[in-house]
């Protein structure tokens, strides 16, 4: 589990929750070093005085805010923290909504909340409260330099602090160019049958069963090139050609038909069909295997398989 980074209580009315945040997320993103192509040397950055050039060791430097250009006024985290004491150190609970008005776009990072006392009787009470009653708590926090917005809930038995964002912070979809409700491009019998496709693909939500393969994928590289000695070779990018345009598909009845038949056939037929239509607006991506999955089953000759499969079925087709 993360250590703890923030440490305060939840004000919730007149009852003060002595609590600690640690985060709920793992990055697991790949971390590339940047090097120097010529003898492949780590490079690294230095902090430099603009004004001198000469590099300022981290006990010199402060925080300062331009009011004007090149103008400063410095601030100390001490004086950070006592420009409102209070927000640095409390979670203020200032409503209570019901979950589902919250527009997931809002949602942003989450936290564990954990009682800084073991047992603590005002945690239990709020986490069942919460859950009894179906509500969120909407809160103020600030973290670092910025107070945030906040959705306290319970999950698996954990109160669960999620940062929001601001509604100005959301873009609006009104400059978007998406076709109409109303413009009758979609015919009612299109509609069905996508309706039908859903259906015959809807499952149980397991996230378990999801993994970034793309990032094996670039591990299982590593690992080749490795094996290969070709640590040190440069595959340098060949010559771009013009994109191939795409085409709109105008008729998505065969698709449809086409995807429907291969799902009640057992096969993996909305997979074929994408790759068939490849040049429609927006295709369905995928669903993800897992990393073993993808170790045991994935062929070395996938893309020539797949598109041998796909220059049959348009040979079939024509």
């Amino acid at each position: 589990m993360a250590r703890a980074f923030w440490k305060g209580s939840i004000s919730f009315g007149l009852v003060e929750i002595p609590i600690t945040l640690r985060p709920a997320l793992e990055n697991h993103d790949l971390s590339f070093t940047l090097l120097n192509r010529k003898d492949f040397a780590p490079v690294g950055y230095k902090r430099y005085d603009k004004s001198t050039g000469r590099e300022v060791p981290w006990d010199q430097i402060v925080r300062g805010y331009e009011y004007e250009p090149d103008e400063y006024v410095v601030l100390s985290d001490e004086e950070l923290r006592a420009a409102n004491a209070k927000a640095t150190q409390t979670v203020e609970i200032v409503a209570f909504v019901d979950g589902e008005e919250i527009d997931p776009l809002f949602f942003d990072t989450p936290y564990y909340v954990e009682p800084q006392k073991k047992g603590s009787k005002s945690y239990a009470l709020l986490r069942e409260a919460l859950k009894k009653s179906g509500k969120v708590g909407i809160a103020k926090v600030v973290l670092r330099t910025r107070q945030h917005l906040a959705a306290l809930i319970v999950r698996s038995g954990v109160l669960v602090l999620n940062l929001l964002r601001y509604a100005h912070e959301i873009r609006s979809a009104e400059e978007l160019d998406v076709p109409a409700a109303s413009d009758g491009k979609v015919s009612p019998r299109e509609v069905h049958m996508a309706e039908q496709l859903i259906e015959g693909m809807s499952a149980e939500w397991k996230p378990e069963q999801f993994q970034d393969e793309y990032r094996d994928d670039v591990l299982a590289l590593v690992q080749k090139k490795i094996k290969a000695n070709q640590t040190h070779t440069i595959t340098e990018p060949e010559k771009e050609s013009a994109p191939a345009r795409s085409r709109e598909v105008v008729d998505l009845m065969p698709l449809l038909k086409e995807s429907l038949e291969q799902q009640r056939g057992g096969r993996a037929g909305p997979a074929r069909a994408r790759a068939r239509a490849s040049h429609a607006e927006s295709p369905r991506e995928r669903p993800r295997r897992t990393a073993a999955h993808a170790t045991k089953t994935r062929p070395p000759t996938r893309a020539r398989t797949r598109n041998a499969g796909k220059g049959r079925r348009e040979r079939r087709s024509a």
